[in-house]
């Protein structure tokens, strides 16, 4: 990410502004559902399991006077494998290099140990804006919403001092409540630049890591806690058929998806291939929309015993 001079004035860039913007927090706040909002179309994958989110994806916000580019991340956490430390580790880099800090904290949730964690990283970058996104407010009344704010306020001075978050912003990315104003004030926060990305461009994102983040979005659906840290999804390929007239093209998707146990690979296929089936037909339906053409979606489930922990796996599956 470039860094941009601050003390620029704004004039020179006949009052545009853009930078990149990160968003954290404990995981399943909300991150990838406001990224979503934020940029209008699916850029980021969301379940109700957390650590879902694997990669950096970068939503872009596109307004006549600014560009916003969102950096999704893994939920900070401490971790227990060598995955997770990663996956830390990536969001510890892309915190030094962004402009500001958008953290999520769920008002439905109370605020604990994890949010003070997460807290003491953000204030320990130093110099950047830390502005406190409340998510979920759809999910509590007025009185609830109150409190939350308050107790959020609270956390502010103590890991900030006195002057506490830049912006507290209460925001529903499920019905749309300030969803603008979470932009705006992140927008705000931005140094005076020209835009960085094409105009419509609304992520930088490979199609290939998109696609193998659709399927493991699909994949998740409906099974138990475990699968998610233990699912990874590789796409091998993406190519256009051949003999194919060409008002009628099918692009050819062959993709392995790689759990840690034999008993897990029983749940991803399914009774006599079923689940591997629906998984399949959720999936397309969303790759088909994003590489606009049909596609023939090519589904192999193999395991790769503690992939988690087994640098060598790590590299070969993409970590």
């Amino acid at each position: 990410m470039s860094k941009k001079n601050k003390a620029t004035e704004p004039d020179d860039f006949g009052g545009f502004r853009a930078g990149f913007s990160i968003l954290v927090g404990r995981p399943n706040a909300g991150k990838s559902t406001l990224t979503n909002a934020l940029v209008g179309k699916k850029v980021a994958i969301t379940s109700a399991k957390p650590q879902t989110t694997r990669h950096t994806i970068r939503g872009i916000v596109h307004r006549d006077d600014a560009q916003l580019i969102l950096v999704d991340t893994p939920g900070l956490h401490r971790p227990r494998t060598l995955l997770g430390k990663r996956l830390n580790d990536l969001v510890a880099d892309t915190l030094a290099e962004v402009d500001a800090i958008g953290f999520c904290l769920p008002a439905n949730e109370k605020i604990g140990p994890g949010d003070k964690f997460i807290a003491a990283q953000a204030a320990a970058v130093g110099r950047k804006p830390v502005i406190a996104i409340v998510t979920k407010a759809d999910l509590v009344d007025r009185q609830a919403l109150t409190e939350q704010l308050l107790a959020v306020a609270a956390l502010g001075r103590e890991v900030l001092g006195e002057d506490g978050w830049k912006d507290i912003v209460p925001v529903s990315a499920a019905d749309g409540f300030q969803v603008e104003t979470v932009a705006d004030v992140l927008i705000s926060h931005m140094p005076p630049s020209p835009p960085l990305y094409p105009d419509g461009e609304l992520t930088d994102e490979p199609e290939a890591v998109m696609v193998a983040e659709l399927i493991r979005e699909a994949a998740l659906e409906g099974v138990r806690d475990e699968l998610p840290h233990s699912l990874a999804v590789v796409v091998e390929e993406i190519v256009p058929r051949e003999d194919r007239p060409e008002d009628n093209p099918l692009l050819d998707v062959r993709v392995n998806l790689y759990v840690e146990r034999p008993s897990q690979k029983a749940i991803i296929i399914g009774k006599g291939g079923a689940r591997l089936r629906e998984v399949g037909t959720n999936a397309r339906k969303g790759i088909e929309a994003l590489l606009g053409t049909r596609i023939y979606l090519d589904l192999h489930v193999k395991v790769a015993k503690d992939w988690q922990r087994d640098p060598k796996q790590l590299v070969k599956l993409g970590f």
